[in-house]
């Protein structure tokens, strides 16, 4: 650990906080059709829109009207996808002459970016071509991120009006997440990734001579001499804006931001960091504006940032410790030199930029990686699983990490009203059993799928186990790692492991098609029935929302439930794995 380190790390959280006010501002006004700046270049479009798709911009739909249209988009999206990929071959800019993607792998990629989850368990640049990366994954990377921030709108809506029985129209909030918030941020950032590097063409790829010859030896065991090098390029920094900006993850390259053509300087590397949180901090403010109560916004964001705080502070200084296996040796020292742990992470970034990166992309759910998780220390390894074993709500996605988090404000504002006897309120509302009913099934279903698919893979010694590149509790991290990346929506892989067998690309295909839809449909629910209330008068008894004391019992209510949920897994994985490194016992 080191004073630099620290310094970049408290930077980061700084202009976090200071951007979150006016972007949040600025969504507020958005999503509520108030006047803003660009209305006189996007205005022209969405009428356009509306009039082709016959779309009634006024129309407000009720909850389960919001629930269809939005699954109907997801669905033919979906479809669209899928089909893009299956006809790769036979479609144009396929400057490699790619043929099309096999039917598991297709459908687990439709599916993975129709969830926002952008989990890759093929090698992209040898696998999809310019059309399918932008075409098929690059426009998902806009529409998942627009579907999740028209939820948290929704949601919004719901605590915020009174005796109500609608929450908005998804046509008119995806189209404006679209046109006025994704868009025109991804074209501002493209240029700045494309000024310092990242690719941005649609040449064939480059082939190069190598220096010194190298010999590879296959499966079969026999050497093949290599002399040249496929250098892979593309369309990369505009795919690469939305990647991060939407908290989506998939890279252009296998290496994802570990790749030098994605992200090649640690200004890059800084800018991409930032724009994974600053819709999702920003959407705390836009919170507190439209209920009525900044202070309640700031609250939910303190919270956010004080598990990030501590996430990020365990990466670090576990990544920062040499590894105790190695004993006055010559890596030992290296190490030691080096500031930690360097297995796995780029040089350009170091241990506090990698570190700092798995935390973020994992308490954002975007997936993107500059460095292999695999590689990490037990502890540095287990924050990134522990992040998106919390629900993903760690600022978590784009809209989908704030209405996780308000999920877990309507279980603390109940257990609130429990400790003082009275019948808990939320900004004014009665929280009932119906709104409590779905907090849970929303919490239930998450860990029902994370462990119920891990327990049935470690009993499926061929399909399961054989993939594995590790045995013993690291393998067990491996596999609960990629379910909950998977339902979790979040896309990162432990790495490792090949991923790509028929068993795993349909398992975790409906890892994440449950993991996005089925737990947003009793989102959708409470926020119903929260609009249909009253508001009522705040007494002596009513537990304010917008005070320190709220945000410590929010954070403790996180913690408790997750760790109820997942902590005997982890002890299994990566706990037995540190205590079993320490004791000086490899695997």
């Amino acid at each position: 650990m080191s004073l630099n380190g620290w310094l970049q790390i408290l930077l980061f959280i700084a202009l976090v906080l200071l951007l979150a006010k006016p972007m949040g501002s600025y969504m507020t006004r958005v999503f509520e059709r108030r006047r803003t700046w660009p209305d006189g270049v996007f205005g022209p479009v969405e009428r356009l829109l509306y009039r082709v798709t016959g779309i009634d911009a006024e129309h407000e739909m009720r909850w389960t009207e919001y629930a269809v249209a939005m699954l109907a988009f997801s669905t033919a999206t979906l479809g669209l996808t899928y089909a893009v990929e299956r006809l790769q071959g036979l479609l144009p800019l396929n400057v490699q002459h790619l043929p099309g993607v096999a039917p598991d792998v297709a459908l687990n990629t439709a599916i993975s970016f129709t969830t926002n989850t952008n989990w890759q368990s093929y090698v992209p640049e040898s696998t999809m071509s310019y059309l399918t990366q932008m075409l098929g994954l690059a426009t998902h990377n806009f529409w998942s991120a627009a579907v999740g921030l028209a939820l948290a709108i929704a949601f919004v809506r719901g605590i915020a009006r009174r005796e109500s029985s609608t929450l908005g129209n998804f046509w008119v909030d995806l189209t404006r997440g679209t046109l006025w918030v994704l868009l025109p941020m991804s074209f501002v950032f493209a240029i700045a990734l494309v000024s310092q590097g990242v690719v941005q063409n649609f040449r064939p790829y480059d082939k190069a001579t190598l220096v010194e010859p190298q010999t590879v030896t296959g499966a079969d065991g026999k050497g093949t001499t290599v002399t040249t090098q496929v250098i892979a390029q593309g369309p990369v920094a505009s795919q690469e804006a939305i990647k991060m900006l939407g908290t989506n993850g998939g890279g252009f390259f296998n290496a994802n931001s570990a790749h030098p053509f994605e992200n090649p300087t640690p200004l890059t590397n800084f800018l991409q960091l930032l724009s994974i949180f600053i819709l999702p901090a920003g959407l705390t403010v836009t919170l507190g504006q439209m209920v009525g109560s900044p202070k309640h916004g700031r609250a939910v964001l303190a919270a956010m940032t004080i598990l990030f705080a501590i996430g990020v502070t365990t990466c670090y200084w576990a990544e920062s410790q040499p590894n105790p296996l190695m004993h006055n040796v010559a890596q030992q020292r290296t190490e030691q030199q080096s500031g930690g742990n360097m297995e796995g992470k780029e040089v350009r970034f170091g241990v506090a930029n990698s570190a700092l990166f798995a935390t973020v992309t994992t308490d954002a759910s975007c997936g993107a990686v500059n460095a292999m998780h695999d590689s990490f220390t037990p502890l540095g390894g287990m924050v990134p699983l522990v992040n998106i074993l919390l629900g993903e709500i760690v600022f978590g996605g784009v809209g989908a990490g704030l209405y996780g988090m308000l999920v877990f404000v309507v279980i603390a504002v109940f257990i609130a009203g429990l400790m003082v006897g009275r019948t808990p309120e939320y900004l004014g509302k009665k929280i009932e059993s119906y709104d409590v009913q779905m907090s849970m099934l929303y919490l239930l279903i998450f860990p029902l799928v994370i462990l119920g698919f891990a327990a049935v893979t470690v009993m499926m010694p061929t399909t399961g186990l054989s993939v594995l590149a590790n045995k013993g509790p690291h393998g067990l991290t491996e596999i609960l790692y990629a379910y909950a990346s998977a339902t979790g929506n979040n896309g990162s892989a432990f790495a490792g492991s090949n991923w790509n067998t028929h068993w795993y690309n349909y398992s975790i295909g409906i890892a994440m098609f449950v993991g996005r839809f089925l737990m947003i449909v009793p989102m959708l629910a409470i926020a119903g029935n929260l609009a249909r209330k009253k508001i009522v008068p705040a007494s002596a008894g009513t537990f304010p929302v917008t005070t320190p004391l709220f945000t410590v019992l929010l954070v403790a209510v996180i913690v408790i439930v997750g760790a109820l949920t997942f902590f005997p897994a982890i002890s299994l994985g990566p706990v037995l794995e540190h205590l079993l490194l320490h004791a000086g016992h490899a695997y």
